[in-house]
């Protein structure tokens, strides 16, 4: 730094008075940041650079746990979400951590009992958490009757969250209007919330929506107020400063690598915006900027083949028109690549705020925007010009039973009939609170594990989570051998994989070799294109010139060919994930096949081998995008093979069974 800049700094600091009422902020980086840009693959070991600086800040808060972090960290890197939380805590000793809980749905996809609820909220407040952000997908409050107790009980933070949408372009209407969340925040009130927190998911809130639902928020209530606004559609920072001039409390923000696109309002612009102001955060910029270049130089590396390099903008304006937040969004365009169906975006788009309508106009936030979004996919790829809702979705089924509470206007009448044709559970939904009809699940899920459950932590991750936390649960222990998709990389192997991209994209991977052959007069030379980019080979053929044959003479061939280098940061990222088990199964192929419709994970099967079946009759419970499709025997007959098992990772057309 020059001796001009540091003068200037120093003034800057010495001739900046103290405001009145600073906007105090919340980092969202080492969670709702990268789940956001690079689908929450942070890892621990790349936090705690930066962990002690972040804490001298003087931040109100930094979001480090929960949302889908519990869920990615024991999937797909190996890591124990517990350890996480105790591991910060030795370098982050002055500011709260504060976590993303789902109220009810804890840190999953559906409701669980409450026994397992109060022993999830005790243990994380045990091993270190502070504020508990706490919504519901439907902000129906029941939901938090349970988890709030056992804050409250553990003396800690609750912050209860109303998840802001619309079904107009701006803020009125009939259903979310000013007097909804006005209401809203009396209730969260009247339950004892320390603090309120609207959550804008998507990015859909107008400065001049902020403004005057600030205002009604800081009348009605006496609870400070908390905005948390994506920056999806490029609106919030300056929603932010209308927010501020209304009298919000606290704001959202994240550190500039971590910041923008799907993610957040980076804080640096923030903070010197407010300079001198009586809202001015008194934050440091230097020491922000030192935490960026760390950030920036030594972490950011490591994850670039993860980040959406698709696209040039870095807002989305088609969220004020589908309200598709980012995370379900990109769960969507990945669902149709793996699908080869990436062309049906724009009917998957169009169909969308039909099947939210339907299902209650709910807001789209985990888990309802899996709901809807999966809903979407295949009311798309299955739906026929007789039949809609042709392939519906056990977690559909559940929302139309009531598991996940009321909606905040009726479900369709056919569509919730359809649904609960034949539900486990009963025909007629329910409207008291969805945990009343749920069974205790500590102690079965207890007797489930047994012994590879060394404490009460690793029971719970079991409980929420049983085909993955089962598997998670054998790489701590050392019974199974995890593999390669889900170890860490170094920025050396960053380096390699670099290197080698860049001698692949200028035609030089395989180096000439010293005896390399003289070419002939057979070289042909063929265009190859991989992932839009175009390369160009030549072919010489051993033992002279290529004869065409005719296809009827010879047998097919099977291809033995090398597959071509990863030309892409986006085809990289999909090699390093999990291979899908093969497509066809061993032994007895003779019979009829189920064949997965779309790519997923193998929860469990309903059925043995020798079982009778008839058609329609669910055989194989298939998870893509988190929520499980129940799939039918399309025939009537015996099961005469399985050839996966629970946890296997298929691919689209995979062979589930063969029934004979």
């Amino acid at each position: 730094m020059s001796d001009n800049v540091q003068m200037t700094a120093l003034k800057y600091e010495s001739d900046r008075p103290r405001a009145k009422n600073p906007v105090k902020i919340m980092d969202l980086s080492l969670r709702d940041g990268h789940q956001s840009l690079f689908a929450t693959r942070g890892r621990t070991e790349d936090m705690i650079p930066v962990a002690e600086l972040m804490d001298e800040v003087g931040f109100w808060a930094i979001e480090t746990w929960g949302g889908a972090t519990f869920d990615t960290m024991h999937r797909f890197l190996n890591e124990d979400p517990w350890q996480r939380l105790r591991t910060l805590k030795r370098y982050i000793k002055k500011t709260p951590f504060s976590m993303l809980l789902r109220a009810q749905n804890l840190v999953g996809y559906r409701n669980y009992a409450d026994d397992l609820a109060l022993a999830f909220v005790e243990r994380a407040a045990e091993n270190g958490m502070d504020v508990f952000r706490t919504f519901d997908a439907l902000n129906d409050y029941r939901n938090f009757e349970t988890v709030v107790k056992q804050i409250k009980k553990s003396g800690k933070h609750f912050q209860g969250c109303i998840c802001y949408t619309l079904t107009e372009p701006r803020l009125g209407g009939e259903v979310y209007n000013l007097e909804y969340y006005v209401n809203k925040a009396k209730a969260l009130e009247d339950m004892g919330a320390d603090s309120i927190c609207v959550k804008d998911m998507a990015g859909l809130m107008a400065p001049y929506d902020a403004y005057p639902l600030i205002k009604a928020l800081k009348e009605a209530v006496k609870a400070p107020i908390h905005l948390h606004s994506h920056f999806t559609s490029g609106m919030s920072p300056m929603t932010h400063l209308k927010a501020i001039e209304a009298g919000v409390d606290i704001i959202d923000t994240c550190m500039t690598p971590y910041a923008y696109r799907t993610s957040h309002a980076a804080i640096e612009p923030l903070v010197m915006a407010l300079l001198g102001t009586s809202r001015d955060t008194g934050f440091d910029i230097k020491k922000l900027a030192a935490i960026n270049e760390i950030l920036e130089k030594q972490i950011l590396p490591k994850y670039k083949h993860l980040l959406d390099d698709s696209k040039v903008s870095i807002i989305d304006i088609n969220v004020l028109l589908h309200q598709t937040p980012g995370g379900m969004l990109s769960n969507l365009v990945n669902q149709l690549r793996e699908m080869d169906a990436l062309d049906k975006i724009d009917e998957v788009y169009k169909e969308l705020p039909r099947v939210r309508k339907d299902l209650g106009q709910i807001p789209l936030v985990t888990p309802t925007s899996q709901i809807v979004g999966v809903q979407t996919v295949n009311n798309v790829l299955h739906d026929t010009p007789g039949e809609r809702y042709k392939m519906i979705t056990g977690q559909v089924k559940d929302l139309c039973y009531g598991l996940y509470g009321k909606t905040a206007v009726p479900i369709d009448p056919e569509l919730q009939k359809k649904a609960l044709k034949g539900y486990p559970r009963g025909e007629e939904p329910i409207t008291c609170r969805p945990a009343e009809v749920l069974e205790p699940e500590l102690e079965k899920a207890k007797a489930e594990i047994g012994d590879l459950a060394a404490d009460i932590d690793d029971v719970i991750l079991y409980a929420q989570f049983p085909v993955t936390g089962r598997k998670f649960l054998e790489w701590k222990y050392g019974r199974s051998e995890p593999p390669a998709s889900v170890k860490p990389i170094t920025l050396e192997d960053v380096k390699k994989r670099d290197a080698l991209l860049k001698k692949a994209l200028a035609g030089e991977l395989i180096e000439k070799k010293a005896d390399s052959p003289v070419k002939t007069a057979n070289l042909r030379t063929f265009n190859v294109f991989i992932d839009g980019e175009h390369f160009n080979v030549e072919v010489d053929p051993i033992g002279g010139p290529v004869v065409a044959v005719p296809s009827a003479s010879v047998a097919a061939p099977v291809a033995t060919a090398p597959a071509p280098v990863q030309a892409s940061a986006q085809a990289s990222a999909q090699a390093a994930a999990p291979a899908p088990a093969p497509v066809q199964p061993s032994g007895d192929t003779a019979g009829t096949h189920l064949l997965a419709p779309m790519p997923g994970m193998i929860v469990k099967y309903r059925k043995n081998v020798g079982d009778t079946v008839v058609k329609g009759e669910a055989i194989v419970v298939l998870e893509a995008m988190k929520m499980e499709n129940a799939l039918p025997s399309p025939c009537d007959g015996v099961i005469k093979s399985i050839p996966f098992k629970s946890g296997d990772t298929v691919a689209k057309g995979a062979s589930l069974c063969v029934i004979g």
